[in-house]
């Protein structure tokens, strides 16, 4: 079939900030992928990266469900392939300037339309995952800027809920009372877990109706304009033991020495290696790595990747990144930024109580 397309924006579209310095370096980074590879298009098809190439254009319904758009970037200009039903909000409220919409019947593949706008065949997303991942692991000023905000109010929506908590509040209550506050500040709940004190040893605990108990976890990652912030957190009412103030005290150290090893131009799977190390140092055993993924650089992906032994991706400046080390009831995570002066801790709210951990202050216990 053809599709007659459509100017992405025009002068009755509600005003929204300025993308065009932001996107013309991403299209730089994608034309130097198909000089690389000798195509003239590439056809986007992932949440990660069409959000990331648009500057945070939501394409989705569901947010179980795949992206209802893909997008035919070629040497000319961006297409994207959406729809009937979906064309007209994307275009007044969701896209930068310049990408041309080709509207589809709701029941065409949009995928199939795509492929047919480009002669020759376009180079797949899935060929060129890692140099993708290559192209977005330096973040912009302007998305550092809209990640730190983000951030910063996940972590006051964490001190806001958990502060109000009391050990009779049921999981999911606290995790009802993180969703309403993360969708009033324009972001989607991607993930929420909360724990009570029954269900500590749950390294993912999705919320049930028990009671928190004498001491709880909880977990967000949150999505606005592509970006995902990923915050761990607890409380105590009544006191800490000797026992979780050390387990406390030496993950905190596990991470200190993956943020050490976080520096320009060390290798993923070096770092990986040293927590391996490290757990085995402060006293959590040489096998605890395998019990829970260790994080890895973060963005527009809760993890883009999670870290293994396989991955052997450089580490840049101006790179986000969530390390989570975990051990037996205890676990500690924010997303960071790495910048000139070291690790720079985005997910702050300075309501809530903190240590310092090598030069950094990083989150306690909330003592209640």
């Amino acid at each position: 079939m053809t599709t007659t397309p459509v100017a992405s924006r025009d002068a009755l579209s509600e005003p929204v900030d300025d993308l065009t310095g932001e996107h013309a370096v991403k299209r730089a980074r994608i034309m130097e992928i198909l000089d690389r590879t000798g195509h003239d298009s590439l056809l986007m098809t992932s949440n990660t990266v069409m959000t990331w190439y648009l500057g945070g254009s939501r394409l989705h319904i569901s947010l179980a469900g795949d992206p209802v758009a893909v997008l035919l970037v070629d040497r000319e200009r961006d297409h994207l392939v959406t729809s009937n039903n979906e064309a007209d909000r994307l275009i007044r409220e969701e896209l930068p300037a310049g990408v041309v919409v080709h509207p589809v019947p709701w029941y065409e593949s949009v995928l199939e339309v795509a492929r047919r706008l480009a002669v020759p065949e376009p180079l797949a997303e899935a060929d060129v995952q890692r140099e993708l991942r290559m192209a977005r692991q330096e973040l912009l000023p302007v998305e550092a800027e809209h990640y730190a905000a983000l951030n910063r109010e996940v972590a006051r929506a964490m001190t806001d809920v958990l502060s109000a908590v009391r050990p009779h509040t049921r999981e999911r209550d606290v995790a009802a009372e993180l969703s309403a506050r993360i969708v009033a500040m324009g972001a989607e709940p991607l993930v929420l877990l909360c724990n009570g004190r029954e269900r500590s040893a749950f390294r993912h605990p999705l919320p049930t109706a028990a009671p928190l108990g004498r001491r709880a976890m909880a977990v967000v990652c949150a999505r606005r304009r592509g970006m995902v912030a990923n915050v761990t957190r607890w409380v105590r009412f009544d006191g800490s033991t000797a026992a979780e103030r050390d387990a406390e005290v030496r993950i905190a150290a596990v991470e200190a020495d993956i943020f050490a090893a976080t520096v320009p131009g060390a290798r993923l799977d070096t770092i990986f290696d040293g927590i391996r190390r490290s757990y085995a140092v402060h006293g959590f055993g040489p096998e605890q790595w395998r019990l829970h993924h260790q994080g890895g650089p973060a963005g527009y992906a809760g993890r883009d990747p999670k870290v293994t032994a396989a991955t052997d991706d450089e580490v840049v400046l101006n790179q986000a990144f969530t390390w989570n080390p975990s051990g037996p009831g205890v676990k500690i995570e924010d997303t960071v930024l790495l910048t000139a002066e070291g690790v720079r801790v985005l997910s702050v709210d300075e309501r809530w109580p903190t240590v310092e951990v090598n030069g950094l202050m990083r989150p306690a216990t909330l003592e209640i």
